[in-house]
């Protein structure tokens, strides 16, 4: 059964002087197709998903994103998201601002240019972010103590984007994406996952994951299923059952590539009209 739709935060009811304030903090289970904006917010914002799917946009770039994105907005930068209809999102989120936060997220490396970063569901990450909702409160000690919650979660996301040494050169970014799509295209497949091609790249998957982001404005994960749908069209074209094209295109499970064939291509593969 479907965990029903739920709503649980905190918002500071002053403003504070202090360097860096967190202003509200929460969860959230979306309902489906829940959205906000398009509007823009007067303080930093970031939402970490905890499962499901939703689209962010801002200015004129759009992503997908699923368990373990999170995203950032902005002050005065106007921003729209929105839960799936089939798979709607459940999220964490921070917001906060002060004196101290555009140096913040300067270190972080988190901008408007590049408001997406990835981290590992099992990792540090999600329980820093739920520890700021556990301290919560408008005593002056609790103020203290959500700031200090706050810092050590952008002092992981500094570690987790690799900020802690010099910037990597722009092109780098863009040999590591390429080495990583000629990956799949050579191994699609046999059965790789995003683990595989960020180890063939030499890079973390948090690394990947921001990388094509940045050049793709798409999840790597969502990159290899894209492409795996592609091949499997293709297969289906050539006459191939659905689960000979399954299984050459990397599903090994049939069930599976029927749902996400469908999801994608708005028919079930068994009903794909081969193009003449």
């Amino acid at each position: 059964m479907a965990q029903e739709a739920f709503k649980h935060s905190y918002k500071v009811n002053h403003s504070a002087s202090m360097g860096l304030t967190v202003y509200n903090c929460g969860l959230q289970k979306c309902e489906p197709g829940h959205s906000w904006g398009p509007a823009v917010r007067d303080h930093y914002l970031i939402h970490y998903i905890l499962s499901g799917r939703g689209h962010y946009e801002v200015g004129d770039k759009q992503y997908e994103l699923s368990a373990g994105s999170g995203f950032l907005a902005a002050p005065s930068t106007v921003i729209y998201y929105q839960a799936d209809q089939d798979d709607p999102w459940q999220y964490t989120w921070v917001g906060f601002n002060g004196a101290e936060a555009d140096h913040l997220m300067r270190l972080v490396g988190l901008s408007m240019e590049h408001p997406i970063f990835y981290a590992e569901l099992d990792g540090p990450i999600p329980s820093l972010i739920a520890s700021i909702l556990e301290v919560t409160g408008h005593r002056p000690s609790d103020e203290i103590r959500m700031e200090g919650k706050l810092l050590e979660f952008l002092a992981a996301l500094v570690e987790l984007n690799g900020h802690n040494d010099c910037h990597h050169e722009v092109g780098a970014s863009r040999r590591y994406v390429e080495k990583a799509l000629q990956y799949i295209q050579y191994n699609y497949s046999r059965a790789i996952n995003v683990g595989d091609i960020a180890e063939s790249v030499g890079i973390s998957r948090s690394h990947l994951y921001r990388l094509f982001m940045e050049e793709l404005n798409i999840s790597p994960n969502e990159y290899l299923t894209r492409f795996r749908i592609d091949q499997a069209c293709d297969l289906l074209e050539q006459g191939l059952s659905v689960s000979e094209a399954a299984y050459s295109s990397g599903f090994s499970d049939q069930l599976y590539f029927s749902r996400v064939f469908k999801k994608r291509k708005n028919v079930p593969p068994s009903k794909y009209a081969p193009h003449k």
